[in-house]
């Protein structure tokens, strides 16, 4: 199950679990549209893959499945890349 992590990696974005702007790699790395199609130019900075959409997550499974809160952060944010 996917931990649906609450912020962008670079730019700490609060990136919710039903929101259409986050982006995950198959580490589930987490960072924004915005990160991703700037800085980043597609390419996970943590592993050199690529990103997709992160599906959301239903409301109604949100209480039995909740979303992470724990928030993961480049200490240069994109510099960092």
């Amino acid at each position: 199950m996917l931990e649906l992590r609450p912020n962008c990696e670079c730019c700490d974005r609060d990136l919710p679990f039903d929101s259409a702007e986050a982006r995950i790699c198959t580490f589930e790395c987490t960072f924004c549209a915005d990160c991703v199609d700037g800085a980043l130019k597609g390419v996970c900075p943590n592993c050199g893959g690529g990103f997709s959409a992160r599906p959301i997550r239903p409301a109604h499974l949100m209480a039995k499945y909740p979303a992470s809160t724990k928030r993961v952060l480049k200490p240069q944010g994109c510099a960092a890349a």
